[in-house]
């Protein structure tokens, strides 16, 4: 079985929100991806931005508040999906001792293939903050230990977001089997690494006039993560790409661009 995946941070509301809803609106709809992956959503408890996102676009939607904003308006991360959706649960991610509040939503999604576990989260933002960063991979593999074993009735887990850390931190590899973390490890696949092309900046201020006014470098920081080969030897990245990158009248979509994956869900043969 193979599904397409997107992760996006829309970026809130902020800069003009109802030209980069278009621009959302419009590519997904023709990027088509099965499962989304979204942060940066703002909720009034009833309604949210991902809601209007795909309104009339044929998907559900799961909402998981990460912080409150004041006047009932809450921050937090998405799952849109053209299957039925359960959610789970909702891990606070530690913010070692910072103004950080973040969270993992845990879902379920119900494929055609069977259940599919599917995570997203949002770590903390600041370039310096590696430290915070770590903790909440490590509370992100405690979660998935707990919720999540490897088992032949349920596909390969998804894990996506806005990690704000590069391919070489020790953050994100860590959860990619290539360093461990107090005597723990994980192994997940960065679908860019094994299938994209280049570097494949997400946040990118030379091309981007939204993520520009930041300063900083060019970064690939937004993740498709999957969990293969399992033990069945399910779980293989087939395409990988930065998307949502058009730019139409200085307007981008997001100041993030998006990552669309293909993923093959089934065993080889």
């Amino acid at each position: 079985m193979r599904i397409r995946v997107l992760s996006i941070n829309i970026w809130n509301r902020s800069g003009p929100w109802d030209a980069r809803l278009t621009l959302l609106r419009a590519g997904i709809e023709a990027l088509a991806p099965d499962v989304i992956g979204m942060q940066e959503v703002m909720s009034d408890g009833t309604h949210s931005l991902a809601d209007a996102v795909v309104e009339g676009l044929g998907y559900q939607t799961a909402y998981a508040e990460a912080k409150p904003l004041g006047g009932g308006i809450t921050f937090g991360n998405a799952v849109l999906s053209r299957w039925p959706v359960a959610v789970r649960e909702v891990v606070k991610l530690p913010g070692a001792g910072t103004d950080e509040q973040r969270s993992l939503l845990l879902t379920e999604v119900t494929t055609p293939g069977g259940p599919l576990p599917f995570l997203v989260t949002h770590l903390a933002w600041r370039m310096h903050h590696g430290f915070v960063r770590e903790e909440q991979v490590r509370a992100i593999a405690a979660a998935i230990a707990r919720h999540e074993p490897m088992c032949e009735d349920r596909l390969p887990l998804v894990l996506v977001g806005d990690f704000n850390a590069r391919p070489d931190s020790s953050e994100v590899r860590f959860l990619t089997g290539l360093q461990s973390m107090d005597g723990t490890s994980l192994h997940l696949l960065d679908a860019f690494d094994v299938a994209g092309a280049g570097a494949g900046p997400t946040f990118d201020g030379r091309t981007n006039p939204f993520a520009a006014p930041m300063n900083e470098p060019p970064r690939r920081i937004d993740y498709v993560f999957l969990r293969g080969p399992d033990e069945w030897h399910r779980g293989s990245v087939v395409e990988a790409r930065v998307v949502l990158d058009d730019v139409v009248d200085g307007v981008a979509a997001s100041d993030h661009f998006g990552v669309l994956a293909v993923l093959d869900l089934a065993a080889p043969g």
